[in-house]
């Protein structure tokens, strides 16, 4: 079983050829994760992309001060080509309800396409509001 934190850059496939759209998604992210919100958050939110999957990890807080960022990232990993577009969520450590109602509308986004945005290892706070507000949040897919 692969590990779902496993970020190597060998994990393609030996004589695979790589993806143009693949290159252009991760050039993507990257200049996604430069922006800046300009409130002086904290703990600033932080895009790259995934080395082995389509994709992208968030790190830091999802909250007012890095709502435009937030949304920067979604926008970018929402156009990452693939029937599944991972986010790797392991290095976040807070969302607020505004965050978790993003992630909903980029999941039902991509639901709507009949591709799927699989999380993978949310913190805390989300899967308390997913509890709190299971019909709501029906459009989110955690990994096992």
């Amino acid at each position: 079983m692969t590990s779902l934190h496993r970020h190597d850059r060998s994990a393609s496939t030996p004589g695979a050829p790589a993806r143009q759209d693949d290159a252009v998604g991760a050039d993507a992210v990257a200049r996604c994760a430069d922006r800046r919100t300009g409130t002086g958050s904290a703990t600033p939110l932080t895009a790259l992309p995934l080395q082995d999957r389509p994709g992208a990890r968030l790190s830091g807080s999802c909250d007012l001060d890095t709502r435009k960022a937030l949304s920067a990232a979604l926008g970018v990993v929402t156009g990452i080509p693939g029937p599944v577009v991972h986010l790797d969520l392991s290095a976040v450590a807070f969302l607020d309800t505004a965050a978790v109602a993003a992630l909903v509308q980029a999941s039902a986004a991509l639901g709507g396409q009949g591709r799927r945005l699989l999380l993978h290892d949310p913190p805390y706070s989300l899967r308390k509001v997913v509890e709190m507000f299971p019909d709501e949040c029906a459009a989110l897919e955690v990994a096992a």
